[in-house]
């Protein structure tokens, strides 16, 4: 009968649990990514910057067009700026007064390849911030993982606490009827109520615990604060073998933006020494337009064309130390890239490690589990047999406590690890 009232015990406080949260809004771990990913913060400066870098790519491409300009002057004098003799007592008086304007339009034939050098310069610069903007996914995804795994957690070890305090209670009742009857000392009694004092205390941690990671969660998301509760019940069960989750570093090392951004930065640099080359060689361009004055006090409209050829003659000498200083910079991109790659293949092989690791303790988490609650079991009929003492009661009821405290933290960190790795594998 006693075990009886025990299960329903244990059913009732589960429930309890779960019922103050029936008010607040419940999201899937999909759907906290997803508010994340489109509210947060790091992911809108992220586009913002994408933005940035697409509209320098687009003032690029300008120079590739003629460059037009109109100017324009007016002035007026008190007396005539030009004055002539003519003959004797004859003379001519220009520029006392007068406008000119006119429109220019000058296109660079070539100059060294700078133009297109910098399109491509900027199309890098474009890509470099597409992979950033992959980073910045990538980090707002592992941290609503975290975030929600550990609402998660600590709503678990809360659930856990319920079931332990409806043990306590009906240990407190029993051994109070026997105290009562005289059948046990009063020693018990005062064990019981300051295992149910220390289990009241943690039940105020956990609770601030969940209360403020609930807020950090809402707050990453963008969602109120206070009204965040996450759709996901841990249960004793073993989740699947992570193995199909295993990819090979060297296939999957091309597909990380962390190494895409090491080729981007080797690509730039590269291209900026060729820039760096164009600025010492000869520039050619050509260009027109039309005129019009009236400074000799009548109209005077016009056509003018030309071209220009410009020779750098002592920049050779500071520029072939910028080309020497492009030259060293790619050859540290180069260095950079081969230790990165290499440094990102060891990442994947260790966060794989971490992976099958977190899943062994889960494994090892529900063993501990079936012996806690064995253990409790039989302590529980030892001490109504009288066979063993109510420290060990309890100790067992700590155990058991501990062991399902231990699996909702293993399980969860499995679910952060299984991220990681995805991401360190460029998924």
């Amino acid at each position: 009968m006693k075990h009886t009232n025990r299960c329903f015990l244990m059913a009732l406080a589960w429930g309890c649990t779960a019922a103050p949260l029936a008010a607040q809004q419940v999201y899937t771990l999909d759907q906290c990514v997803e508010n994340a990913l489109q509210n947060n913060a790091r992911m809108q400066n992220a586009k913002n910057n994408l933005g940035i870098a697409t509209q320098q790519r687009q003032a690029a491409f300008t120079k590739y067009f003629p460059s037009i300009s109109a100017t324009g002057m007016g002035f007026l004098s008190d007396k005539n700026i030009l004055q002539m003799d003519v003959a004797q007592g004859m003379s001519m008086k220009l520029l006392k007064n007068g406008l000119v304007g006119g429109v220019n339009a000058t296109l660079p034939l070539f100059i060294g390849g700078q133009i297109v050098q910098g399109n491509q310069l900027a199309k890098v610069n474009v890509e470099k911030y597409r992979l950033l903007g992959r980073q910045a996914e990538n980090e707002v995804r592992l941290t609503v993982e975290q975030y929600f795994w550990q609402v998660a957690m600590l709503k678990e070890k809360l659930r856990t606490l319920g079931v332990v305090e409806s043990q306590l209670a009906e240990i407190h009742k029993d051994v109070d009827a026997a105290v009562l009857a005289g059948v046990t000392n009063r020693n018990d009694l005062l064990q019981v109520q300051l295992r149910q004092n220390d289990t009241r205390s943690t039940r105020i941690n956990v609770e601030n615990a969940l209360a403020l990671s609930r807020r950090l969660l809402a707050q990453y998301i963008g969602a109120p604060d206070d009204s965040v509760d996450v759709a996901f019940h841990v249960s004793d069960s073993l989740p699947p073998s992570p193995e199909w989750l295993y990819r090979s570093p060297e296939a999957s090392l091309i597909l990380t933006p962390e190494y895409n951004l090491l080729q981007a930065q080797l690509k730039a640099s590269k291209i900026e020494r060729k820039i760096s080359i164009g600025k010492n060689l000869p520039t050619v361009a050509i260009g027109g337009g039309f005129m019009h004055d009236n400074l000799a006090d009548r109209d005077k409209p016009f056509w003018i064309g030309f071209a220009t050829v410009s020779i750098p003659l002592t920049g050779w000498w500071e520029g072939s130390h910028d080309m020497k200083r492009a030259k060293l910079a790619v050859s540290n991109n180069e260095n950079t890239l081969r230790d990165g790659s290499q440094l990102l293949v060891i990442n994947m092989q260790n966060t794989w490690n971490a992976v099958t690791d977190a899943y062994k303790q889960v494994q090892i988490a529900i063993e501990s589990i079936a012996q806690a609650e064995e253990n409790l079991r039989l302590q529980t009929d030892y001490y109504q047999a009288g066979t063993c003492t109510m420290s060990d009661l309890l100790e067992a009821q700590t155990l058991y406590q501990q062991s399902r405290d231990k699996y909702v933290e293993s399980y969860a960190q499995y679910e952060v690890k299984k991220r990681e790795y995805l991401q360190a594998t460029g998924r």
